[in-house]
């Protein structure tokens, strides 16, 4: 059984996935790098746009662009409209139970830092702990090391073992009754390993904890209903999900942010204000001041539009053949190791090979036309833990496909006889 297989079952067969008219809707895809057709294996770091989503944005910049909300106008009622049918979208998109539930942000990493400021600093305090993981993104880190810093609570960490799964008998033992939060990725953004948040969650639950999720890394791969997971909070970032760059999502239970205090001051937060006092305006609204991303929003309005008219489950099936093809042709390849071999695991290869730097290969791969990630990717932690500087990444996409696959390898190849 190959490492994607629980996943593929779990989805429809991609024979009804058309991929040539997938890629048909990026166009960046038909550029070329250095002579060579692009192969863009990147999407880890960011995905590339739908022609749908791009002529969303030029819409709203070429024939309505204006503030929202309590403008008169016309052109201020079109964009307010459309803004607030996108959080509406991602409402859906989550199956939240409300509007009032979804704040916009300007990524994952704004989320996480809003839930650690103003639901950390309201309820965690000296002799309180907060527990993360091994494998977390740095914006998944720092913001809680920063807060127990500031209130003298103890924060702690699940290890992972040598596939890169979370030792779950660990996690066990780390809750206690002072456990104030759980922050866990869904999906790593390094090693690909899909999480057994469910179970996550209902563990810390048990100890009276709340739990955050961040979710980068899965909703261009997975569906996500937060009712049915039970998490307090959960984020993502629209550009790794087919949209803008600088906008993101915290998704939180009503009551949670209900109890909160604002994160920012300013203009839309607010109801009322005097020189003596301020009215906090209701939520969504109360986390949201002044201007926000419009364009952003509409435009991950029309990115979640776009991925909920395609067939999500095929597409998710389709990464998944992509990612079993290059795992088939890993043993191929003299002196390449994969760091992350979780059994539960989606579309990203990490490696290294042999004694060449990450960097080297990258440079290399990007001379044949394949893009590909190089470095600790935000997680240093994970880097330490497998005693290496760094991997090179390839990230999966639907719009991927095989023959890209076989140009990686074949680069992958080309980098070892350039090196020797």
């Amino acid at each position: 059984m190959n490492n994607s297989e629980k996943i593929i079952d779990a989805f429809p067969s991609s024979n009804d996935f058309d991929i040539n008219k997938i890629r048909a809707d990026f166009s960046i895809l038909t550029e070329t790098v250095k002579g060579n057709p692009l192969v863009y294996l990147d999407n880890a770091a960011t995905s590339q746009k739908p022609t749908q989503v791009i002529e969303v944005l030029d819409q709203y910049y070429r024939e309505y662009n204006s503030n929202i909300h309590r403008g008169v106008h016309s052109l201020s009622q079109k964009a307010t409209d459309v803004y607030e049918s996108a959080r509406d979208k991602v409402k859906n998109f989550l199956n939240a139970n409300s509007t009032k539930e979804i704040i916009f942000v300007r990524g994952a990493t704004e989320g996480i830092n809003l839930v650690a400021q103003s639901f950390g600093l309201s309820n965690i305090s000296e002799g309180d702990e907060v527990i993360i993981t091994e494998m977390e993104h740095h914006s998944n880190i720092v913001p809680w090391q920063m807060l127990c810093e500031t209130t003298g609570a103890t924060l702690k960490f699940i290890p992972i073992n040598d596939a890169g799964e979370l030792i779950m008998e660990e996690y066990a033992q780390l809750l206690s009754d002072k456990t104030k939060l759980v922050a866990v990725s869904h999906i790593s953004n390094a090693l690909g390993t899909i999480n057994p948040i469910k179970t996550i969650i209902d563990k810390a639950h048990a100890v009276g904890a709340k739990v955050l999720i961040d979710g980068a890394q899965a909703v261009p791969h997975t569906r996500v209903d937060v009712q049915k997971l039970d998490c307090d909070f959960y984020v993502f970032s629209g550009h790794k999900l087919f949209g803008p760059t600088g906008i993101g999502v915290l998704y939180g239970k009503h009551a949670l942010l209900e109890s909160m205090p604002p994160y920012q001051g300013g203009g839309d937060m607010i109801s009322m204000v005097t020189m003596e006092k301020t009215a906090y305006n209701a939520l969504p609204h109360k986390f949201e001041a002044g201007t926000p991303h419009i364009a952003g929003v509409i435009g991950l309005g029309a990115a979640i539009d776009y991925v909920n008219a395609i067939d999500f489950d095929a597409a998710a099936n389709y990464e998944n053949e992509l990612l079993d093809y290059a795992l088939s042709k890993v043993d191929q390849v003299e002196g390449m190791n994969l760091v992350g071999t979780a059994k539960e695991k989606t579309s990203i290869l990490s490696f290294t090979l042999d004694s060449i730097h990450p960097h080297d290969i990258g440079t290399i791969l990007d001379d044949q036309g394949v893009a590909i990630r190089a470095g600790h990717h935000c997680a240093m932690p994970i880097m330490e833990r497998f005693c290496i500087p760094a991997t090179a990444r390839a990230s999966f996409a639907f719009y991927n496909t095989h023959a890209e696959v076989d140009a990686l390898f074949d680069a992958i190849n080309q980098c070892r006889e350039v090196f020797g």
